[in-house]
């Protein structure tokens, strides 16, 4: 009978949160590990006297799964409510078109959740190839024992000892990019580690059909963004939207012990930066536009990155600058404010708007010059719909 090893450790850190461990708890050989592959989203500080000698493993602002080693998971839990946090990444990565099985706010944890968009991509991948895979003409340079297309006529009076035919044709191929993108990313979620038993099955069923038909090479998460589609391959698109979800998100691996081992975790700033992005793409009023991420260019090649900003949609005259701070600070930070304002001034415009997820016991609402600079909430603990609405008629009431 083989003997059954240690039952594995799930260590639970809610994010901004800190997790206190006894020394004998927590190997040095594993906090070393978690501080050179994940401090930017876990701060490591080890026992001391300054903290009773514990270990004190504190959550910045990232969720998800870490494995650590075989049988040693850290887990990043959200604060937002976890049916919240779909509704975020539904829109932020446009997967309402994928979601036909169920809801995905029924899961309990973020495992649950990643599992539930596996199995969806993987059995519309399955489905697409009992269909037929997406299939393109392209152009192959090979030499042949027999002509095919066209045949390199200088190539064969240089070698007429040559008993082969150099040889330039189009092939119907379903190793293009479409499909390659799908082969990397559920080779990519069968190696991550978080998903399971019946889940694992049909993901690697979904990778098996494709590895004959199209190269498994690495894939960019840009690669899914900006494409091309028309009616032969138009249901691809909401597919790469949700692999650019989990090639985003899944980071470089570890080694541990004969499998590699891919973290899961989600920026949680940058979630809400963009999913307040899209909300507001999909509700302002006609007359205004919104440009999320524009550049401008400063003075001796520096440039400044904006969150999102606000146009008149006939003048094309920037209305408002807006910077979201995933965070729930007790008041705006100086350098928030700075930041605001330096955007307000690069922009030529008069309003300024920080958004964070809840409301700030002490909200803002200051001059700066000629500039006015508020502090605006999109609620992310109760209902979206509802925290979105409020969020645009406090932001439509101060630009009137």
């Amino acid at each position: 009978m083989k003997a059954e090893g240690p039952a594995p450790q799930v260590l639970e850190i809610q994010e901004h949160s800190t997790l206190t461990m006894p020394k004998e708890a927590f190997s040095e050989e594993l906090a070393n590990k978690l501080w050179r592959s994940y401090r930017e989203q876990v701060e490591v500080q080890a026992p001391s006297f300054t903290n009773g000698y514990q270990w004190e493993l504190t959550a910045k602002g990232w969720v998800g799964r870490v494995t650590l080693a075989e049988g040693v998971t850290l887990a990043l839990v959200p604060k937002v409510p976890l049916g919240n946090l779909f509704g975020m990444l539904e829109l932020a990565y446009n997967l309402d078109a994928l979601l036909l099985g169920g809801p995905l706010v029924l899961c309990e944890t973020l495992d649950d959740l990643y599992q539930r968009l596996a199995v969806v991509l993987a059995r519309r991948v399955l489905d697409r190839h009992r269909k037929g895979l997406f299939r393109e003409y392209q152009g192959r340079q090979e030499e042949l024992s027999h002509l095919k297309g066209r045949m390199d006529l200088r190539q064969v009076c240089r070698q007429p000892w040559k008993v082969g035919f150099d040889c330039s044709f189009e092939e119907h191929s379903a190793d293009n990019e479409d499909n390659q993108i799908l082969a990397w990313t559920l080779y990519q979620v069968a190696r991550s580690g978080v998903c399971q038993g019946d889940t694992l099955a049909v993901v690697r069923q979904a990778f098996l059909a494709l590895r004959g038909a199209a190269k498994v090479e690495p894939q960019l998460s840009a690669a899914c963004v900006g494409r091309l589609y028309h009616r032969l391959n138009q249901d691809y698109q909401p597919l790469h939207a949700l692999c650019r979800f989990f090639l985003e998100h899944l980071g470089p691996g570890h080694q541990d012990g004969q499998h590699q081992m891919l973290p899961f975790l989600i920026n949680m700033p940058r979630l809400f930066e963009v999913f307040v992005a899209r909300w507001l793409e999909a509700n302002l009023p006609g007359g205004v536009q919104l440009r999320a991420q524009e550049t401008v260019d400063l003075a001796q090649g520096l440039k400044i990155h904006i969150d999102l900003v606000l146009r008149d949609a006939v003048t094309q005259r920037t209305l408002a600058v807006l910077d979201t701070k995933y965070k729930r600070p007790v008041q705006v930070a100086n350098d928030d404010l700075y930041q605001a304002v330096a955007y307000a001034e690069a922009k030529g415009c008069s309003q300024a708007f920080l958004v964070y997820p809840a409301p700030l016991p002490t909200p803002l609402n200051t001059r700066m010059g000629k500039i006015a600079v508020r502090s605006l909430t999109f609620g992310l603990g109760g209902d979206l719909k509802e925290g979105g609405q409020a969020f645009l008629k406090e932001l439509a009431a101060v630009l009137g």
